[in-house]
């Protein structure tokens, strides 16, 4: 079993039957609809350690629980959200309500961070926190595309209203281009057959909902799973990242940190697979940037993990950035 394997989400049955990829958030907390269940919420709160008059980021707002962490942490604390998805934009508003213009809430991918900070008139930040990858009412809404538990488009789009899904890249591509972005950003080794196969369905007007793109790639490799995981887990990972651009968006976020943290400031990033947490890791590593928290990733606690399944790939990298005029 490789490293992406081993860092798979939380995965969950159906019946026995489908296998979903899924990701940090769990069905806790009921917020318009919006489930979710934070990861790793205490510690994201002690890598930042908020401080009174502080302003914070967090460029993942998703369900709001890792915002309201902070804002309860301290009193004087404030927060500036970003999420692209206007359902999670609406149900965090809801949740998070009670703490009036301590927080503000942007509409936004977070590789614009530097424009849409300098847009408020913030220069610098005393944190941000991103935990990465899809929610869980991103994933259970059959309408968005991302799962092959249910029938669906072929979207995968974080934000509907914008960019090009799934199906309509799947429509302009060859063979070759489907199988370069499988095994780019699912490591999927069988890429060619799955590329020959999705093309071919497409071709014969077989391709419209998930469960044809999940048959596709049955028909290709066959349906047995390795170590658990459906044979169309990769295939979805891999279109999902592309859709969203969400590696890019890594790397713009990465390098736009130290334009916008205070000397001292720390960045707080959860990652749920091996391309996002080694993209983190070499970040962190440019010592004259950046001090590390912790030499490894924290991981969830054994109590959270049996509480959230979810959590269980959760790899949490800290550190503090050092005094460099970006």
């Amino acid at each position: 079993m490789n490293d992406l394997q081993l860092q798979l989400p939380g995965l969950v049955s159906d019946g026995g039957v489908e296998w979903v990829w899924q990701s940090e958030d769990d069905g806790a907390d009921d917020v318009s609809g919006f489930e979710h269940a934070t990861v790793m919420r205490h510690e994201v709160v002690e890598a930042l350690t908020p401080r009174s008059g502080g302003m914070y980021v967090d460029v993942t707002l998703g369900g709001g629980g890792h915002t309201e962490a902070i804002l309860e942490a301290c009193d004087g604390a404030r927060v500036i959200a970003f999420d692209r998805d206007p359902n999670a934009l609406a149900a965090a508003k809801a949740r998070l309500e009670r703490f009036g213009d301590r927080v503000l809430f942007v509409r936004s991918a977070f590789s614009r961070l530097v424009e849409e900070l300098l847009s408020l008139d913030v220069k610098k930040v005393d944190g941000l926190c991103a935990d990465l990858g899809v929610s869980s009412p991103q994933i259970d809404e059959a309408e968005r595309g991302m799962s092959f538990r249910m029938k669906g488009p072929i979207d995968m789009r974080m934000d509907p209203d914008n960019g090009e899904t799934a199906l309509e890249w799947i429509a302009r591509s060859d063979e070759e281009e489907i199988a370069d972005v499988l095994y780019r950003y699912g490591e999927e080794r069988r890429s060619r057959r799955i590329a020959r196969s999705i093309r071919r369905a497409y071709d014969q007007n077989e391709l419209e909902t998930t469960l044809d793109l999940r048959r596709a790639v049955v028909r290709a490799v066959g349906p047995a799973r390795i170590g658990g995981v459906d044979p169309a887990t990769r295939t979805f990972q891999a279109l999902r990242i592309m859709v969203n651009g969400e590696l890019d968006e890594l790397d713009a976020l990465l390098a736009a940190l130290p334009k916008v943290l205070r000397e001292g400031a720390s960045a707080a990033v959860i990652s749920f697979h091996s391309l996002e947490d080694r993209q983190v890791k070499r970040a962190f590593a440019v010592r004259d940037v950046w001090s590390p928290h912790t030499k490894k990733p924290r991981m969830a606690t054994d109590e959270e993990a049996t509480l959230n399944p979810r959590a269980r790939s959760a790899k949490l990298r800290a550190a503090s950035i050092l005094g460099v005029d970006a």
